[in-house]
């Protein structure tokens, strides 16, 4: 008989789980789960599972507050309206969240929308959103530079947020069996668009360039860039070749727990690294106020 070793766990001060004794990563079991505000059921989870249609936002809770909450709710009216054919209501939602936060000031947040009324026999008709609100501890940065290894990938629907994540864990799963730490997604022509769970920034002199094939725009991105305008600083979107990328200052990921992460190399070609040029995202993200739900 096989028998699963058993591991000692200490709490992971980098990121939202536990060290195993051998150094794995263990993620953390989510404190709690409401749907539409009251506990989640079992049925209620099971049919999430089982139709895997629908679409979600993450964020970061600090001091009882999130940066660009604002655009969060935009992102969930906006998705909801295009997969349910319904709006959903932002002072709702603030109040799930409210919820959700009680009194702890610090914590992550995941709110994924769905429908308990969707026919997939019948998509085409409107169908009443569902909000499933999954709190945790609060999820660190990720500060380790990141080798990426380059895929020709370009996710369904890609200006969404939605839960079809199956492609990108696979991508990842290749890239670390090739001995990277995670994957960089580019079009067919060589475009550079986005990564696993990440948006990819690049600092060309003075400017931030977001590639412009597409992909998700990130609400940390979005925070970036309100956060460098009102600096002063430009932002562009254009779009970046594979074959560009070490051509410029620096290269960066940023998701909802890490504004900026350097990118090491692409494909074993080692990028420059400006600390200076990485300091100014993150300082740009932490001028954006935090607001309460």
């Amino acid at each position: 008989m096989s028998l699963t070793p058993v591991f000692k766990l200490t709490r992971d001060p980098g990121c939202s789980g536990m060290l195993r004794a051998d150094g794995e990563h263990v993620p953390m079991a989510i404190d709690r789960i409401e749907l539409n505000g009251e506990a989640a059921d079992a049925a209620a989870l099971a049919r999430l599972a089982q139709v895997n249609y629908g679409h979600f936002t993450s964020m970061q809770v600090r001091d009882g507050g999130v940066r660009g909450l604002d655009l969060h709710l935009a992102r969930l009216d906006a998705a909801t309206r295009e997969l349910f054919g319904a709006p959903l209501d932002p002072d709702a939602v603030r109040a799930l969240l409210r919820h959700a936060i009680g009194g702890d000031a610090d914590l992550s947040l995941r709110v994924t929308v769905f429908s308990r009324t969707f026919d997939r026999t019948r998509p085409e008709r409107a169908s009443a959103p569902d909000v499933l609100v999954a709190a945790s501890d609060p999820r660190g940065p990720h500060e380790s530079p990141l080798r990426l290894r380059a895929a020709v990938h370009e996710r369904a629907a890609a200006h969404l947020k939605h839960v079809g994540t199956f492609d990108l864990f696979h991508h990842v799963r290749e890239a670390r069996l090739a001995g990277a730490d995670d994957v960089l997604f580019t079009t067919r022509d060589g475009a550079v668009s986005e990564a696993s769970i990440w948006n990819v920034g690049f600092r060309d002199g003075a400017r931030v360039v977001w590639p412009n094939a597409p992909a998700l725009h990130g609400i940390t991105q979005q925070v970036i860039t309100r956060g460098l305008l009102a600096r002063g600083l430009e932002v562009l979107s254009r779009e970046v070749a594979l074959d560009d990328a070490k051509g410029f200052r620096t290269a960066f990921v940023c998701n909802s727990s890490t504004p900026a992460c350097a990118i090491a190399a692409i494909d074993g070609i080692v990028l420059p690294r400006d600390e200076v040029a990485l300091g100014d995202v993150r300082d740009a993200y932490a001028s954006q106020p935090l607001e309460r739900p």
